[in-house]
């Protein structure tokens, strides 16, 4: 038969499983069709793997059993990024060409549980390092929507899978929007969890303290569904969270979830189709009896600083690892020091390089308490400032975007102009809140344009409670 993938949810196509509307093969061939027909001009997918039929078999056998759960059979793509065993893993660089993995992620295990089927791992800025997928070791992402914009980053691949129906879900991570900005930029709903929430054991690190798993959907129930399967406490990763310690303030139970913040002095420089559509989305919520309060957060405007000061610093450390000795690319020199230079050198990208000297400058002897402890100190500013607004508030909303999907090449060789694209990302990432990109509509061009909203920690679900009702009133 034939399937209209662009209406399938997870539930949906759950209960088209269960009643035998198609099999778990004849959806999983729906999906690799069109892979097969768009990703050479997309280029979502770095590889489709090799052991679906497999996982289709397994899948088929729990509804043959009855034991089926609601993801699975269903078709996910995963970033490059996140480690499955005995399959490639090369975090989109070159300097991992080749590298497979040794062991299995736990979100990636949490969700084998289910008998899910991974399709193939996607493209992404190299080391999740960009806000377009356009740093990647092997070529650029589009943007199916419009093939001449960019998918946005660095789970641009991931992304971008899903908006040409090459999978039902997606897998991505965030260091600083790196699923929200994408999703907003392919008309998709992209969720980060609270700091903790997921596992960061088998990602590819960049920033440990900011990085963290989370998922693409076509609506907001989807990632809520991937949320409850993702979210688990594990041992093996120290950020990890004990389950005991996630519950609830006593204020954060009081509050009726219908105050809604916006921090109007930090929505500066927003493109005037951006922040047209933005107001119209406040007036929507505030019909739907939601209470519109302004709230005053300028020590917001200094988020992106702090953040690119302690994300390269990160960075520079977590990437050390990576020195053609140990696996990887080596180009073999002289010496060892020859060694490690020709291999960095060639192996990493400009943008991962840019970033390994910016970090290792700010954390030098002479320049660690001017900007890298300074930004610290910020950044608990910061955290504490949200902290004090979600005294009054259940939300903050701002455009999850300052602009439209902008132009591929458009602004590769700004680096700043680049980076100013996550500028209403970092506040959530810095803190640790829980956030979500939602379609809020579209340009006169066709151009998706989204809502960001950011909840207190571990409040996914009011975030979800809200995401789900302002889908209705888009």
């Amino acid at each position: 038969m034939q399937i209209d993938l662009k209406k399938l949810t997870i539930e949906t196509t759950h209960e088209s499983l269960k009643k035998g509307d198609f099999t778990v093969r004849e959806l999983v061939d729906a999906y690799l069709a069109v892979i097969s027909e768009k990703n050479t001009d997309i280029n979502a997918y770095l590889e489709i793997y090799e052991d679906i039929d497999v996982q289709v078999r397994e899948a088929e056998a729990r509804f043959k059993e009855g034991t089926a759960t609601l993801l699975t059979g269903i078709p996910i793509a995963v970033k490059d990024n996140i480690l499955i065993e005995g399959k490639k893993v090369t975090a989109a660089s070159k300097i991992l060409s080749g590298y497979t993995g040794t062991y299995t992620a736990t979100a990636i295990k949490n969700l084998q549980k289910h008998a899910v089927v991974f399709l193939g791992r996607t493209n992404m800025d190299e080391f999740a390092m960009g806000s377009s997928t356009e740093t990647s070791a092997y070529g650029l992402t589009r943007n199916p929507i419009d093939r001449e914009r960019v998918p946005g980053g660095s789970s641009g691949g991931s992304a971008a899978a899903l908006a040409m129906d090459g999978a039902l879900i997606a897998l991505g991570s965030e260091t600083c929007g790196s699923i929200r900005q994408p999703a907003a930029f392919c008309g998709l709903v992209g969720m980060k969890p609270t700091y903790g929430a997921v596992s960061r054991y088998g990602l590819i690190a960049m920033g440990s303290s900011l990085d963290q798993i989370g998922s693409f959907g076509k609506t907001v129930r989807d990632t809520e569904i991937m949320h409850e399967a993702l979210a688990s406490y594990d041992p093996m990763d120290s950020t990890s969270v004990p389950l005991e310690k996630r519950s609830l303030t006593a204020d954060s139970k009081k509050l009726k979830a219908n105050r809604i913040g916006v921090p109007r002095s930090f929505l500066s420089g927003v493109d005037p189709v951006v922040m047209e559509n933005f107001n119209r989305s406040l007036e929507k919520l505030s019909g739907a009896g939601y209470e519109i309060v302004d709230l005053s957060l300028p020590i917001l405007k200094y988020s992106l600083a702090v953040y690119y000061i302690i994300m390269p610093a990160e960075s520079s450390t977590n990437l050390a690892r990576f020195d053609g000795i140990r696996y990887g690319y080596s180009h073999p020199g002289k010496n060892l020091l020859e060694t490690y230079m020709k291999s960095r050198g060639e192996g990493f990208g400009r943008e991962v390089r840019r970033r390994i000297l910016l970090g290792t400058y700010v954390l030098s002897h002479g320049y660690y308490d001017a900007y890298y402890n300074k930004a610290i100190k910020v950044r608990e500013e910061i955290t504490r400032a949200m902290k004090e607004a979600f005294d009054s508030v259940d939300y903050i909303v701002t455009p999850t975007t300052p602009t439209p999907p902008f132009r591929l090449g458009e602004k590769l060789a700004d680096p700043v102009a680049m980076y100013l694209s996550d500028v209403f990302s970092a506040p959530a990432n810095l803190s640790g809140c829980p956030a979500i990109a939602i379609p809020s509509g579209t340009t006169h061009e066709g151009l998706p344009l989204s809502l960001q909203i950011t909840a207190p920690w571990w409040r996914e679900d009011t975030l979800f409670l809200l995401g789900k009702a302002f889908e209705k009133l888009v």
